[in-house]
């Protein structure tokens, strides 16, 4: 019986080397790749579009802070904090006792000189009748005359006096100027309201009431910059309290003077639309457009930058890191900005492999690097 012994070593070598061969390539896929990441963003196409950019704030263009010209405690308040108010309505009042007495006096004085204008007055009607038959003198009929007009005078005074007593009753109600929201309530009931006076313990305006259908953004633009604005030009502006949102707007005015300390030019921005979630004092940004926008270009796109990107035929390829694990995805890219590609399929706030390789696969552990 012959035995090849040299080929039976060689296949117990190569039984042996298997295992080892597929045991280092587990540990090569197993060990973990240091890789770099980048964050899927939430980008708007107008980005592209922009020509200058600036910051600014939300304001009312008409506002009121509201008092009343009348001294006093503060007996009634309707409004809080909130509150929606129309043209005229009576948000407020003040003690006003004495002024309705000061009115009812002035109106009964207004009674006792109508009494005496028209007894006057009869009495004139009479005279002239007399004197057609000469019963009378020129002289007593000029007396009822003169009689007749300083009641008519009289009259007019008290009614004078009276609408002042109205007009000063009218004075300790607090009424809205416009339709608008009431921002802020600065005094309480109780309070002594004492306009145009710092005195202690006095208030001065009771509430400040705003136009919310008024509400633009200024933003100061740097002085080198003007150039590149004109009135009626588009923007796109966007609230940090809202920050998925863009609102369309425009170059409404210009403030035709420049601020020497910061060398700036306040610029104030028109709404297209007012949003009700667009409040006074919003923090805002806002993006000089070249040309207005499309209706496709309004929305935003999340992307990520090309350099996280591989090409991969006509289709493009990212690496998606879940836990410590790699997840490859493949899209088509629809849309471009910049740097940025459009990525279907995930979303703002995931991260991808930056600057990824072509030895990186699907399921392999990663660490991430310290930058």
């Amino acid at each position: 019986m012959k035995i090849n012994l040299p080929a039976t070593r060689g296949a117990r070598i190569a039984l042996l080397l298997v295992p080892l061969i597929l045991l280092v390539a587990v540990y090569q896929f197993s060990r973990p790749v240091k890789i770099q990441t980048s964050p899927v963003i939430s980008v708007f196409p107008s980005q592209a579009l922009s020509i200058l950019n600036a910051s600014g704030y939300v304001v009312a263009q008409r506002k009121a802070a509201i008092s009343t010209k009348a001294s006093g405690r503060l007996e009634w308040l309707d409004v809080a904090e909130g509150s929606r108010v129309k043209k005229g309505q009576v948000m407020a009042r003040i003690e006003s006792e004495e002024l309705r007495a000061q009115l009812a006096q002035s109106e009964a004085q207004v009674g006792l000189a109508t009494a005496e204008r028209n007894d006057a007055r009869r009495e004139f009607e009479r005279s002239g009748s007399l004197l057609n038959k000469n019963y009378i003198s020129q002289a007593a009929f000029d007396a009822s005359k003169a009689r007749l007009e300083k009641a008519s005078a009289q009259l007019r005074a008290a009614e004078a006096a009276a609408q002042v007593a109205r007009a000063a009753l009218s004075q300790s109600e607090i009424r809205a100027p416009f339709d608008g929201v009431v921002l802020t309530k600065n005094a309480n009931v109780g309070d002594n309201i004492t306009p145009f006076s710092s005195a202690a313990d006095s208030k001065g305006a009771v509430v400040t009431v705003a136009d919310m259908t008024t509400l633009e953004v200024e933003a100061d633009v740097s002085e080198s910059s003007i150039a590149k604005l004109s009135i009626g030009q588009p923007v796109e502006i966007g609230l940090d309290a809202l920050p998925n949102e863009r609102f369309p707007g425009r170059v409404a005015r210009m403030v035709p003077t420049i601020d020497r300390a910061k060398a700036t030019r306040l610029v104030k921005l028109q709404f297209d639309a007012i949003d009700p979630r667009v409040l006074p004092d919003m923090s805002a940004k806002v993006s000089f457009l070249e040309r207005p926008l499309n209706d496709d270009e309004r929305k935003p796109i999340v992307a990520v930058n090309k350099a996280a990107a591989l090409q991969k035929g006509g289709n493009w390829l990212v690496y998606v890191v879940e836990g410590n694990r790699l997840k490859e995805m493949e899209f088509q890219a629809t849309a471009s900005t910049g740097d940025l590609i459009a990525t279907p399929g995930l979303k703002a706030g995931d991260r991808v492999v930056l600057r990824p390789t072509s030895g990186l696969r699907n399921g392999q552990r990663i660490e991430i690097a310290s930058p």
